[in-house]
């Protein structure tokens, strides 16, 4: 049973009396007095307690209840909510407000009477009014988290507004003393505001003061607050107030002061140069390095207009344009470069970057910056220049020509325009006598020699090797074409001084004019290039001019150079293979030679094409298809009446030495399943003279695997005997042209016969070329040649033929036929 249940048991058995101790309770049974009436009105009767024992009719009826029964045993405070000066009924009419007269009871000071004066008519606009402004200033005070409060120092007693009790985490129960504050504020800043509390007491100075302060649940928040000097109606001093709760704000602020210094200390620290620059464009503030990278002191620089820092060899720095550049972007300050001057006067190159801004004052400012890209830009100028120029001579190279004559071509005098296209004559036989640093040190010579001898608007370049090449802008202001490559020749037939010794040199000229407007850039260089041939067929040191019917020439050589392209990239070459046999006759080994079944002028030998496979670029990649191919026939070759038959394979372009030439060997070998020893590479004599140590070791690599190296046409070269034994070649083939008139002429038997007995004295083996006649067998025969190759044994065969040939086990020709 509750509290009020009991409470209301206790008056419910009839109407109390004064000698009703269960009713009114020890001190009022106890005094038998009897009890005066109340008032005809909205009347109650209560105990000290403020438990009503008795009321009238009215009082029921304003408080919302069906008789007066229903009040009694129920307290005041359950009845009526107070609201400052009026009450209204907790459960009656919200709009019903009372004024409430309260007195004791005359004949019994323990009981109260409880009079309510209706005031409803009078007092609900202005309280409706006032409420809702309350309610107002409440929501304004808890969005804002401010609340107010009230200190007595003189009873040190507080009153905290409702948001102020939100604000602290304090229980509304809680008696709250200025000393209970004094605690709850962080230990770190109590004195501080201890004596702003002091100075409020004592001289009355407004309080403002921020502090930190712990809650009961112990989180910290950051209080603002104001207070001043105030008194009540009975002229009590009081102090009053505000508290702020700005934890939110001031770790904003925090967080951006952070922010900000981490800025400030990153524009610092940061090595690339940044400016602010006014509405004027002038210099206010700097880092240390733009400072640096100008060479001025912060001092010095501040004031300074953007245009003062722009080089005068460069359009001056207007951050209106990179502002404007930036946005239409769609960013702030798209990078542009610019020349600034140091105060050394030295130009430095910067890529700028500029974003418009505006300071808390409205001002407007300018944050530029400045990157220094001039090592970048000096990079770059060097990787141009090594892209466009000659390494060995600093002339303008092949990339280079073709741009400046897409220039010329382009402009209004491109009738004008002419190619030289120049050939030292004999330049190998200088490197091979001499070395290739010597011969390196004669074409930086010759280089010089063009760019010091050449008329104005001509301009020298190296394209490869030992070919120079002229251009002239406007030859027709030179004298003409004639004149021009009359004077180049001049220029480049001379006697030049080189290691003790003076060497004199020549050189095969050809020249090149714009025959059409169709003419470009490629066609000059070609017309060029032919007239050139042209003129080292005629003998050293003469001039050609590519004339319409050489043109014609040359279109028809650039025609086949592409057929010969698409003939590479779709296998639609050929090889054909030449026996070589024994004193007995029979096939030992084969030699593969390349044939190109043209589809217009028939099968085509390599003297034919391969002229056009050299200026096309194109001789390693033939190389590259000749063993792939060769190799992959030569694995299903019958086996031969004394073994295993080789297959010898020519290497023009593709020589030991070259980056990946002991893979791609390893790689064809592999992938025909060919034997290493059934493999022989065959080298020209004149590609092996000063070999160097690299080339030996791949040649080396390949023959400890088991290939064989061949030495074709061993005579025609400028090497000596003696360096034969140095290279690791096992086969050395006598050149058809001591061959051919060896049985008639004594000094080809006596060279022959020393080839023999040297290769015989260094373990080497000898095969003779060209053999055509039995006259020649029979001579050879007695020199002890190993081997031997030629028309009079077989022709070169296709590979059918030759497999047909191998598998019947001898050639048509025997020995004894000779």
């Amino acid at each position: 049973m509750t509290e009020r249940s009991r409470r209301t048991r206790r008056v419910r058995g009839g109407l109390p009396s004064v000698d009703s101790a269960e009713v009114i309770g020890p001190g009022v049974a106890d005094s038998r007095v009897a009890v005066e009436s109340l008032p005809d009105a909205p009347a109650l009767l209560s105990t000290s307690e403020g438990l009503v024992i008795r009321a009238t009719e009215q009082a029921a009826r304003s408080l919302g209840t069906g008789s007066e029964e229903e009040l009694l045993g129920r307290e005041l405070t359950e009845l009526l909510r107070v609201e400052g000066e009026f009450a209204r009924p907790r459960n009656g009419d919200e709009r019903s407000w009372f004024r409430v007269l309260s007195w004791s009871h005359r004949e019994n000071p323990l009981l109260t009477v409880t009079l309510l004066v209706d005031v409803s008519d009078l007092v609900t606009p202005t309280v409706g009014m006032l409420a809702a402004e309350r309610h107002k200033l409440q929501s304004a005070q808890r969005a804002a988290r401010i609340g107010t409060w009230e200190w007595d120092p003189r009873t040190n007693s507080t009153r905290l507004s409702e948001i102020l009790f939100e604000i602290t985490g304090t229980p509304p129960s809680t008696e709250t003393t200025f000393e209970y504050y004094m605690d709850r504020i962080h230990p770190e800043d109590r004195a501080r505001v201890r004596a702003c509390w002091k100075r409020l007491v004592d001289e009355h100075v407004p309080l403002e003061v921020e502090h930190r302060y712990i809650r009961p649940d112990g989180a910290l928040r950051v209080l603002l607050c104001h207070g001043g000097v105030s008194s009540d109606g009975s002229g009590r001093t009081l102090m009053v107030g505000t508290a702020q709760d700005v934890t939110e704000q001031r770790t904003a602020v925090r967080r951006m002061e952070r922010s900000s210094q981490r800025f400030t200390d990153l524009v610092d620290v940061t090595p690339i140069g940044i400016g602010l620059f006014d509405e004027s464009q002038r210099l206010v503030d700097a880092n240390d390095a733009l400072c640096e990278l100008l060479g001025y002191r912060l001092e010095q620089l501040r004031g300074t207009s953007a245009v003062g820092i722009t080089h005068p060899d460069d359009r001056a720095i207007d951050l209106t344009d990179t502002e404007s550049s930036g946005r239409r972007r769609g960013h702030g300050g798209s990078p542009q470069q610019r020349m600034l001057v140091r105060s050394d006067g030295q130009p430095v190159y910067c890529e700028l970057r500029s974003v418009p801004s505006v300071q808390d004052d409205g001002t407007r400012f300018w944050l530029v910056v400045f990157q220094d890209v001039t090592e970048r830009r000096r990079n770059a100028e060097a990787l141009r220049f090594q892209a466009t120029h000659d390494e060995l001579t600093g002339l303008p190279n092949r990339t280079a020509v073709k741009e400046m004559l897409t220039g010329m071509l382009a402009g209004r005098n491109s009738g004008s325009t002419a190619v030289l296209f120049c050939d030292l004559d004999n330049f190998k036989r200088i490197n091979d006598a001499l070395g290739h640093d010597a011969g390196d040190e004669l074409l930086v010579a010759l280089a010089r020699r063009l760019e010091d001898g050449l008329p104005q608007g001509c301009v020298a370049a190296r394209i490869s090797g030992d070919e120079f090449v002229v251009l002239c802008v406007d030859v027709d202001r030179v004298g003409g074409t004639d004149a021009l490559a009359t004077r180049v020749s001049g220029l480049l037939g001379t006697a030049v001084p080189l290691r003790g010794q003076l060497v004199r040199l020549s050189a095969s000229v050809g020249a090149a004019v714009p025959s059409d407007e169709a003419t470009d850039g490629d066609d000059l260089l070609r017309f060029a290039d032919a007239a050139m041939f042209e003129a080292k067929r005629s003998g050293p040191g003469r001039v050609s001019l590519a004339g319409p019917a050489l043109m014609a020439s040359a279109d028809s050589q650039l025609r086949m150079e592409g057929q010969l392209r698409d003939a590479l990239n779709g296998d639609q070459l050929s090889l054909h293979y030449q026996p070589v046999v024994n004193s007995a006759g029979e096939i030992v080994s084969a030699e593969a030679l390349l044939r190109w079944p043209h589809p217009e002028r028939g099968l085509l030998s390599p003297g034919v094409f391969l002229p056009v496979a050299e200026q096309a670029g194109l001789l390693r990649d033939i190389d590259r298809w000749v063993l792939r191919t060769a190799l992959r026939e030569a694995a299903d070759w019958p086996r031969g009446p004394v073994g295993p038959v080789s297959v010898a394979v020519n290497l023009g372009a593709l020589v030991p030495g070259d980056h990946g030439f002991v893979d791609y060997v390893a790689d064809c070998v592999a992938a025909s399943g060919l034997d290493w020893d059934r493999l022989v590479l065959e080298l020209v004599e004149t590609s092996l003279v000063e070999l160097p140590f690299r080339s030996r070791d791949a040649m080396r690599e390949l023959v400890a695997r088991g290939a064989r190296f061949a030495v074709d046409d061993f005579g025609t070269g400028f090497s000596s005997l003696a360096r034969l034994k140095e290279l690791p070649a096992q086969i050395i083939k006598v050149d058809r042209q001591f061959v051919s008139e060896i049985h008639s002429n004594r000094c080809d038997l006596a060279v022959t016969k020393a080839v023999v007995d040297m290769a015989a004295a260094i373990g080497r083996e000898c095969v003779a070329e060209g053999v055509e006649n039995s006259a020649q067998f029979e001579t050879l025969t007695g020199t002890g040649v190993d081997g031997y190759q030629g028309w009079l044994f077989s022709p070169a065969v296709p590979p059918e033929e030759f497999r047909a040939v191998l598998a019947a086990g001898a050639l048509p020709w025997k020995p004894d036929e000779a």
